[in-house]
């Protein structure tokens, strides 16, 4: 119980690198490591009682020096896409890596989830951990030193908690997630279609054929992008719907219901029949993107299993996508002073 630590393996350049082990007293457990501050493994109980890894990753931790799909990542400093990859900031035009058509994805390809992290406090008493780094300014092109930490912590009701905190000395940008795909039945278990999902949210983004947000809240209410009630991820995405087709199933930002700032509520809510595993979010966010795994192409993942197209699903809390660039939008930007912080948590149960 509590944390413990091995080492993991090494990177391409030799670095050494550490891997965490958070266990409640019911033998649940997550494992996260300081390459990243990645999720590797997230193991609870199915309705039989038998410990499922429901998260998909890797065994390897240079695998994870590739991580193409973002597998169990802290995104940062800002989530999901940036039109252009640029974005103005009291007068001034910052340029950033162009790492998805002609957009910045996920901060650029050698984001947070590529630097190793520094253990700045364990408390086996809570399972918890805290990572911690200086992101230099001009980082990835974003303005600033931001000091940045991230808290993992997975409670005895098997919930992990992510507490995200940072302090910039020049105004940037703030809008850090996790990139864990779920798959309820077991990472390599196959498709995630199956598995019922509610999203609190009467309103999502439409995006153009690039991924964009158009710069409009659309009602989800009669089409197939309504998650109010539970319905399974395959029901409608297959559907003749223009914005379906335009990324390949859903990967859409959801504006989700009764957001005020600092407030903690649940957003999302997975349950898949055949483990019986139930997984909430909450989050105080103002926004989800969910996305369907749709481009998971024969990644080689953990315990030989090969990852494929809809096997795994990601519930990514955030403001919207290029808020940067879009005065309707929440704001992501971090004043200099200004102390950034944000929680999420995944609550896991079961059904019988």
């Amino acid at each position: 119980m509590g944390v413990t630590a091995k080492k993991f393996g090494n990177l391409t350049s030799g670095e050494e690198i550490t891997l965490y082990h958070l266990e409640n007293k019911s033998g649940a457990y997550a494992e996260v490591m300081d390459y990243g501050a990645i999720l590797v493994k997230l193991c609870v109980p199915d309705k039989d009682g038998e410990l499922t890894d429901v998260v998909l990753g890797y065994d390897d931790v240079q695998q994870y020096e590739v991580n193409g799909c973002f597998f169990g990542a802290i995104i940062g400093r800002s989530g999901n896409r940036i039109a252009g990859a640029r974005f103005s900031l009291y007068g001034q035009e910052y340029q950033l890596d162009k790492n998805e058509n002609d957009n910045n994805l996920h901060s650029g390809p050698n984001g947070f989830e590529k630097k190793i992290w520094t253990v700045k406090n364990t408390d086996s008493d809570k399972n918890a951990i805290t990572f911690s780094r200086i992101s230099p300014d001009g980082e990835n092109g974003f303005p600033g030193e931001f000091q940045v930490s991230v808290t993992y912590e997975f409670t005895e009701d098997n919930t992990l908690q992510i507490y995200y905190s940072g302090i910039s000395d020049k105004a940037t940008l703030a809008n850090m997630t996790n990139h864990s795909y779920f798959n309820l039945t077991g990472e390599g278990s196959g498709k995630v279609l199956d598995t019922y999902l509610t999203i609190h949210a009467r309103d999502y983004n439409p995006v153009d054929e690039f991924s964009i947000p158009t710069g409009e809240y659309a009602a989800v209410e009669g089409t197939p992008m309504d998650f109010n009630k539970a319905k399974k991820i395959g029901q409608e995405i297959e559907a003749d719907f223009q914005q379906l087709k335009y990324t390949g199933g859903y990967d859409h930002n959801y504006v989700t219901d009764n957001y005020a700032k600092g407030s903690r509520r649940t957003v999302a809510v997975a349950y898949n029949e055949t483990s019986g595993i139930t997984m909430d979010v909450i989050s105080d966010c103002p926004c989800v993107q969910f996305y369907a795994g749709n481009f998971v192409i024969d990644e080689k993942g953990k315990n030989g299993h090969v990852y494929n197209k809809r096997e795994g699903f990601c519930l990514e809390t955030q403001v919207e996508p290029n808020a940067v660039n879009v005065e309707a939008f929440h704001s992501p930007v971090l004043e200099a002073g200004e102390k950034y912080q944000s929680f999420t948590a995944y609550k896991f149960d079961v059904r019988k």
